[in-house]
């Protein structure tokens, strides 16, 4: 019974494994709570870019595979991609809604 609990944590080392180039720096932790399961993966910062994919289409394709694997198990599994120490990358701006303007924006 214990490997069936920890199969999505299996699945989830065994998809983002094939997917860097780094694999032996691939880590999941997964801690589980009234919430449900929650995963959370770090990689190597040069493997970060291979995890999100384009415009985050990696990362919400893992997520979604991670989340049917958990309900087949009647579990709720969410997954945390963790930004690596010394990453370059930088915030995102909030952009404004049509027809707002900056000073609606500073509150």
């Amino acid at each position: 019974m214990a490997e069936k609990k920890s199969f999505d944590l299996e699945f989830l080392e065994f998809i983002v494994k094939a997917l860097v180039d780094h694999p032996t720096d691939v880590k999941v932790d997964r801690k589980v709570d009234e919430m449900g399961v929650l995963l959370s993966l770090k990689v190597n910062p040069e493997d970060m870019g291979q995890i999100i994919g384009r415009a985050g289409a990696t990362a919400r394709s893992i997520r979604s595979l991670v989340r049917i694997v958990g309900l087949k198990n009647h579990a709720r599994v969410n997954l945390k991609i963790e930004e690596p120490e010394g990453s370059t990358r930088v915030p995102r701006e909030r952009k404004a809604p049509a027809g707002a303007s900056l000073d609606e924006l500073k509150l």
